[in-house]
This record gives structure tokens, C-alpha cells and sequence, in this order.
């Protein structure tokens, strides 16, 4: 598979093995990228490539099946039906939800930001990520937009440190 990269980035690259947090990092390992999306937890400037923003998605997908998978095995765990014929979840099911919980707050903040600098590096505004409060057809532009290949023009919203 090959990527794009600007002169910009094959210098900081060859000098330091990885692109500093400011500038996005193409074929990020998935190691490098989740890291990384730990690093720039609420970081809404800069860019972020396909490969950061897809292995993080994977990351999240993954994470969100186990939990889901947890919470199903510990809900049927001791469930019951209750006398007007409505199953009741057992104890798992509420700890496998507060897990559940706990993930989402703890990560809706960093995918946000890393989905706005996905957007920048396509060259678009990251109020974009506004879309995704349409239903369905808002997603499906969002899921368009992020698998656009990166854009030269998306330097704009780089912020390089001093």
C-alpha cells in the first residue's frame, strides 16, 4: 500500500522516526496511531491521516463489541422473567452498562477531535463533524469525507510548535 507524503513530513520523519504531534502521521502504525490518539486527546487543531483515524475506528470497534459481548453474557447470567411475561437482565448486565458508559465519556471527547483533524487533512472545516447529527445520510457523508485521500491544501490547519 502506498500514501502521500508532503516534503514536510519526509523530513521529520527521516530526523526523528515519527512526525511530531502537530503534523499528521502517514502509515502510522496501529501501535503509533492509538497512542498517538491518546497523545492528542482534545487537540481539535492539525490534521490526522487515514491510517491515525481508521486503526482508532478499528480500536473503538473492537472495544465496543467486547463490551457489548460482556454485557449480553452477564445480562442472560441469573436472568429472570418477571410475572407479566417481560424478561429481566441479570447483574451483569448493569456492570457491563457502566463499563459501557464509562468508555463512551472516556473517548467521545479524543474521537471528536481526531475525526475534526481527519477533516482537516482532507481540506474541509472540522464543523463538518456537525453532519453527524443528521441521521444516517450525516454519517454516510462523514464515512465519505474520512476516506478521502489527504489533501496538500490541508496544511492550512497544521499548527507546528515552536
Amino acid at each position: 500500500m502506498s500514501y502521500q507524503q508532503y516534503p514536510q513530513q519526509q523530513a521529520y520523519q527521516a530526523a526523528a522516526g515519527e512526525p511530531p504531534l502537530w503534523a499528521p502521521y502517514y502509515g502510522a502504525p496501529f501501535p503509533v496511531a492509538v497512542r498517538r490518539f491518546f497523545k492528542k486527546y482534545a487537540t481539535f487543531s492539525g490534521r490526522a491521516s487515514r491510517s491515525e483515524y481508521w486503526w482508532w475506528v478499528l480500536v473503538a470497534a473492537v472495544v465496543g463489541i467486547i463490551i457489548n459481548i460482556i454485557t449480553a453474557v452477564g445480562g442472560s447470567a441469573g436472568a429472570t422473567v418477571a410475572a407479566n411475561g417481560t424478561a429481566v437482565p441479570g447483574p451483569g448486565a448493569t456492570v457491563g452498562l457502566v463499563v459501557a458508559i464509562i468508555w463512551g465519556l472516556a473517548t467521545i471527547v479524543p474521537s471528536l477531535a481526531l475525526t475534526v483533524r481527519r477533516l482537516h487533512d482532507v481540506n474541509v472545516s472540522g464543523w463538518l463533524v456537525l453532519l453527524g447529527l443528521v441521521p444516517f445520510l450525516g454519517a454516510i457523508a462523514l464515512l465519505v469525507l474520512t476516506i478521502l485521500p489527504s489533501k496538500p491544501e490541508g496544511q492550512r490547519f497544521d499548527v507546528p510548535a515552536a
